[in-house]
């Protein structure tokens, strides 16, 4: 269990078996109160950066200003016991029958009942990151239980609430890589408990030996379901659309003439001109 001490942090955890990490091999690791696993250096910034950050190894089930001296508790353990190892075996059989994978060793690490800093309320957190490898392909794994908050005061958020300011960031950042569940750092992360790539609410699974989006797209460091478009630039000439081997096939294909060309989220859209309604 990690102290509980503000923006703490466990200390170098020497593995007993290696991970590897977007092609980086790692040994040890650190796990963060403020909602986050990290490879060269432990991370006690409390209020989360954007992604991408350059030079930082990091998993972030849910990087947000947790504070366990309010109330919480952060568990973390290695496992290769054949219970846990035969029931990751099993979720990676149903979710991706064609991967074979079965684990030799794992890495679970839950932060439970999270409060935020600065809290005036009883609004807490609940969420896990599960790592695992079977020697080739490595896996992580975010669990996301009872949500309520997404920032603590220092960030900006509101005492009573938990709510505004920057909230809370979840994904995947390394040197050269990124990767944000829909919705951080806007109110919408609470929705990560009903959100899912693999059907499954609140569950989101992700192969980060090379990093590949079971269940949809990474296009541009945004996530995309299969068969789901969107048009790259402001004048929607290019459109681009998630293909089921989980790539993206972008064509050139303007708006039909009826419809403009409107933001959405970090690309585009093609939608009726609301002055013709």
């Amino acid at each position: 269990m990690t102290p509980v001490e503000d923006d703490g942090t466990s200390g170098k955890i020497q593995m007993r078996h290696s991970f590897k990490y977007f092609g980086e091999i790692y040994r040890d690791l650190f796990v963060n109160n403020n909602g986050a696993i990290s490879f060269d250096a432990e991370v006690t910034k409390y209020t989360p950066d954007p992604f991408p950050i350059e030079d930082i190894c990091i998993i972030t089930p849910y990087w947000a200003d947790s504070d366990n001296e309010i109330e919480g508790k952060v568990f973390y353990s290695e496992r290769t016991d054949s219970e846990t190892l035969e029931r990751i075996e099993k979720d990676m059989a149903h979710y991706f029958p064609n991967l074979y994978f079965k684990p030799v060793w794992s890495f679970v690490a839950t932060w439970y009942k999270m409060a935020y800093y600065g809290s005036e309320s009883d609004k807490t957190n609940t969420f896990q990151a599960i790592l695992t490898t079977d020697n080739h392909r490595s896996i992580v794994m975010f669990n996301y239980g009872d949500m309520q908050w997404t920032t603590g005061t220092a960030s900006g958020g509101d005492p009573l609430t938990g709510l505004g300011g920057v909230p809370a960031q979840a994904g995947f950042n390394t040197k050269g890589n990124h990767f944000s569940i829909p919705g951080s750092q806007t109110d919408h992360i609470l929705n990560v408990k009903t959100s899912s790539n693999v059907e499954t609410p609140g569950r989101w699974i992700f192969q980060v030996d090379e990093f590949k989006m079971p269940g949809g797209c990474i296009f541009e460091a945004s996530y995309m379901q299969f068969g789901q478009s969107v048009w790259r630039d402001d004048t929607c000439s290019t459109k681009c659309i998630c293909k089921h081997d989980g790539t993206m096939d972008c064509d050139p294909m303007p708006c039909p003439e009826n419809l403009i060309c409107v933001p959405s989220g970090k690309h585009f859209m093609c939608q009726i001109d609301e002055e013709d309604c």
